[in-house]
């Protein structure tokens, strides 16, 4: 089942169509990957499901009810543009926060004392938040974006402003709260983060959806019959059924080839006609990643 269905949305601000007649379905419970490059109508649709704007046409589907006001308690936006208020303590923001969620003091008190002390940020409950490097009010962000358990979590580049260590715990905090039931929005420019979370992605590109489907299915379909071959010694006098589209030095004598095979030729007999020509260290097909999709889709769209 899916948790959230946009049928037809379109958006445009004056001669300007931010959004034209974009549909997606996010099943429940998925890690769902919003792309696109700057200006596609990623944040139009964001802002549009969290009610900050209204669309001109089409619908948005929560559970399978219209969007409504009482809505907004099932959702956690963490939006790009960071919004604490410097000038309050730590724990008095997130009380604040999260009795605008309709938690009660109690427990919205206990549940900050948790979220604090996974954060490793307890000792900051009573600090303003201008006093905070910019990594620890970006777990600030988080914390208020999901205290409350929403069912559906919406993230605008989440890992902005991370170092390595604290992206890393905020992914683990992402599959955890996948785990018990929320669903998640995720949307980002960087792609590696794509392949390590998404389990289903869209692309919009000028307004437009151009893309959508699982990771898998998606990279399954961009596949172009090239296989990766480390070899020791030479290689040399391939079949034309077989091209070398690109070889470098690994170390000493070993050496890696991209090798394209034709329509109508399977692996196995690529792989049988290297055993009999050179010494086989490692064969493994090209997998397309979704970086190199995002590029050789919006690039298509340029040209």
């Amino acid at each position: 089942m899916n948790i959230l269905e946009a049928n037809n949305v379109s958006k445009a601000y004056a001669a300007h169509k931010a959004l034209d007649d974009v549909s997606i379905s996010i099943p429940k419970q998925s890690i769902f990957g919003l792309l696109g490059p700057n200006g596609a109508g990623k944040t139009t649709l964001i802002r549009i499901i969290n009610q900050i704007i209204m669309s001109d046409g089409g619908e948005i589907l929560i559970n399978g009810e219209k969007l409504h006001p009482k809505h907004v308690n099932v959702i956690g936006y963490l939006p790009e543009e960071r919004g604490l208020y410097k000038k309050m303590k730590v724990g008095e923001q997130l009380m604040y926060l999260a009795q605008l969620k309709g938690l009660s003091s109690g427990e919205a008190r206990s549940r900050i004392k948790n979220w604090l002390d996974k954060m490793s940020l307890t000792e900051w409950a009573g600090k303003k938040v201008e006093d905070l490097s910019k990594g620890m009010a970006q777990k600030i962000q988080f914390i208020a974006t999901v205290m409350h358990e929403p069912d559906l979590l919406i993230l605008d580049e989440p890992f902005s402003g991370f170092d390595p260590v604290n992206a890393n715990l905020i992914k683990d905090e992402i599959f955890e709260l996948r785990e018990k039931g929320a669903t998640v929005i995720f949307s980002t420019h960087r792609m590696e983060s794509v392949e390590q979370l998404c389990d289903d992605i869209a692309m919009i590109n000028h307004s437009k959806k151009i893309l959508d489907g699982t990771k898998k299915d998606i990279k399954k379909s961009y596949k172009s019959n090239k296989y990766q071959v480390d070899y020791k010694g030479q290689l040399t006098g391939l079949s034309p059924e077989f091209s070398i589209v690109e070889t470098s030095v690994i170390e000493d004598d070993f050496s890696q080839a991209i090798i394209q095979v034709q329509n109508g030729q399977n692996p196995n007999q690529l792989l049988s006609e290297l055993i009999n020509k050179t010494e086989v260290h490692g064969f493994t097909e090209v997998i397309p990643s979704i970086n190199d999709i995002f590029i050789t889709i919006v690039e298509e769209a340029q040209s």
